[in-house]
């Protein structure tokens, strides 16, 4: 009998076009069904908030990471946490946040939720792998 996949979170604090450890970050979690494991959650913090920006808009010739994330969570019901504190000091907000801070619009995309940093060590406690992607 084969021995079961791991479970894994993955932290990732780079922004998404700047350097490269969100697009590794994608490649790695994009694997791990392959290799027989599962990607239970990521964590977006610091400048990797910026990977949940609804308005992202790459060039037709570069990677959209943004449609990548989304295709992720729905090919693995992984969750796509993000870091409150960090994604408000950038702008990023959800509709609760927009409307409590006086903005017309979200700009958090979707299915990304702001969650505090109590859900990254609860990722780190739960799961056997919690796995960083830094700048």
């Amino acid at each position: 009998m084969a021995a079961a996949g791991l479970s894994y979170a993955l932290l990732v604090q780079g922004s998404p076009y700047s350097r490269q450890p969100a697009h590794s970050a994608l490649r790695f979690a994009e694997a791990l069904p392959d290799q027989g494991h599962r990607l239970a959650c990521v964590f977006f913090y610091h400048d990797g908030v910026y990977n949940a920006a609804a308005m992202m808009s790459p060039p037709p010739d570069e990677p959209h990471l943004l449609m990548r994330w989304r295709a992720l969570h729905d090919a693995q019901q992984c969750e796509l946490l993000v870091c409150v504190a960090s994604a408000l000091r950038r702008g990023l907000l959800d509709d609760g946040e927009a409307q409590r801070h006086g903005f017309e619009h979200a700009s958090l995309a979707s299915p990304f939720e702001l969650t505090g940093l109590g859900q990254l060590i609860e990722a780190a406690q739960r799961h056997d792998r919690l796995i960083t992607f830094g700048p």
